[in-house]
């Protein structure tokens, strides 16, 4: 189980990025306009941050720390809810976009700083 972790947990990592990325290459577009794949990315890294979640007695001997894990898991919610109220849009608003692109930098921090 402990191997399936670490496939998950690749995932959840190439997700992220892949979201920072998305939305990083949109900053110099004017309008903005939603890439399909930001919202792909925070579905799967959503579902691989469950995975790691259900796996991580098997692949860790220290206890779990359930309320970074549900914060994460709420950040990831919001890039995710915001990505599908707005990928049909024409245009992406400044505005969603710098809250999506501060919200995947702070899932970030978090998973480094606590």
């Amino acid at each position: 189980m402990e191997i399936v972790y670490h496939i998950a947990f690749g995932i959840h990592l190439l997700c992220v990025v892949g979201i920072l990325v998305l939305l990083l290459l949109q900053a110099n577009k004017n309008p903005k306009k939603l890439s399909a794949g930001v919202v792909h990315a925070s579905l799967t890294a959503l579902v691989a941050a469950v995975v790691m979640v259900g796996l991580w007695d098997q692949a860790h001997e220290e206890a779990a720390n359930h309320t970074k894990f549900g914060v994460k898991g709420l950040v990831i919610a919001v890039i995710l809810t915001l990505g599908y109220k707005n990928l049909k849009k024409p245009v992406l608003k400044n505005s969603i976009w710098a809250a999506m692109l501060g919200l995947t930098v702070l899932n970030i921090v978090i998973a480094y700083a606590w």
